[in-house]
């Protein structure tokens, strides 16, 4: 028994290690040492942008002022806002744009964004490349040309932007928090498009080839992830360009980022279970890619406990053991005050990334029994919390 913790100890500790500190040590030093370039000129293909929106007619107006003003030659660019089954009048503040050149489509019945996207990229899309947004964020004026410069390298196949998160300096703990592990997370991503690909795109802003897509089944939770994995099996790399920016809010209740965590890592647990290839050397060339970025933070909560309950199992008798119980009790701790104090006007610094990473993991532990379960809808539902504050 003592032989069988020891191991799940180390072997919890070390996997952690590896996959928060190891992992974006090493592919940060492999795109330094061997970084594979790619061709971007400038060039103005045709473009088509397409927003999916439900229930956003307090926003779309702000959005679209955004889009048509966008540094991109109109007669090259599509603006096409998809409304899926909107009821609070979407679809006819769109239609206010189409004097603009904004193409509007209403479907009546709500079906979720994958099958909106099928619909619409098979029917209605003319661009060579599809740029795919959301009508929360904000893009910058040269968003679309850094989007497209990589696809004058005709083995690129899709391109993810950099979303970049505001909050009001010591407003929100689980913002701040949010905001350092984003920036931590960007990294990775940007020293992995640099090596070969990345294993996701941003769904708030990334580009597809219109001639790689496929019809998504329309019950997947993620779109951003399923398309690039996809167009990455084929051959094609997936890059992640920082000069394409777009702007959001960060979440400023544990509530928003909570939920939207649950729904984003259901997600990545559909994918694994319908996409086995991802799990196989042979044939994902990007197996090491996913298996130390993706699959680590589906097992963080389950790691975290074993080394937990060990640590409590082997702490008789044990120097050592005792040290790493005091730590982990420490981090805890300081996750917990970070909780606490996080509407206080003045708190700890360094409280709210253990926050967030504990906030984290329960995310991934309820959406594995939300996947497991079948109870994680396609469709996406605003947080009460975020409703109500834009009433």
């Amino acid at each position: 028994m003592h032989g069988i913790a020891q191991f799940l100890f180390w072997a919890s500790i070390l996997l952690l290690a590896y996959a928060f500190v190891g992992y974006p040590a090493l592919v940060c030093l492999w795109a330094r040492l061997r970084p594979r370039p790619v061709s971007r000129q400038w060039w103005e293909p045709a473009v088509t942008l397409v927003v999916v929106a439900h229930n956003e007619a307090v926003r779309v107006d702000q959005r679209l002022a955004n889009l048509t003003a966008l540094d991109y030659p109109r007669h090259r660019l599509q603006i096409l806002v998809a409304s899926d089954g909107s009821t609070d009048g979407t679809a006819e503040r769109a239609r206010a744009w189409e004097p603009a050149g904004v193409e509007v489509v209403a479907f009546e019945r709500r079906r979720g964004k994958p099958a909106v996207l099928n619909d619409v990229l098979l029917r209605l899309v003319r661009g060579e490349i599809v740029v795919l947004a959301d009508a929360r964020q904000r893009f910058a004026s040269d968003a679309v040309r850094a989007l497209v410069a990589a696809f004058a390298d005709p083995g690129v196949g899709a391109v993810s932007g950099e979303l970049i998160l505001t909050c009001d300096k010591g407003k929100s703990a689980v913002g701040e928090g949010v905001g350092v592990y984003w920036r931590y997370e960007k990294l990775i991503r940007w020293s992995e498009s640099r090596v070969d690909s990345t294993v996701r795109a941003t769904g708030a802003i990334y580009a597809i080839r219109r001639s790689l897509f496929e019809p998504i089944p329309e019950d997947t939770i993620l779109d951003d992830v399923w398309l690039p994995m996809r167009i990455a099996r084929r051959g094609y790399r997936v890059l992640f360009e920082p000069g394409a920016r777009a702007w959001d809010r960060a979440p400023a209740t544990p509530a928003q980022e909570f939920a939207r965590k649950v729904r984003t890592l259901t997600g990545n647990f559909q994918l694994f279970t319908r996409e086995r290839w991802l799990l196989n050397p042979v044939r994902n060339r990007l197996w090491v890619q996913t298996a130390s970025h993706q699959m680590p933070r589906l097992l963080t909560p389950f790691l975290l406990l074993a080394a937990f309950g060990t640590d409590l199992l082997l702490v008789a008798g044990s120097p050592f053991h005792r040290w790493t119980l005091a730590g982990q009790i420490a981090f805890y701790a300081a996750a917990l005050s970070g909780h606490v104090l996080q509407g206080a006007q003045r708190r700890v610094r360094g409280l709210a990334v253990p926050y967030v990473i504990c906030l984290l993991s329960v995310a991934a532990l309820v959406a594995f029994f939300r996947f497991i379960t079948g109870r994680q809808s396609v469709t996406w539902d605003k947080p009460l919390a975020l409703r109500s504050r834009r009433a």
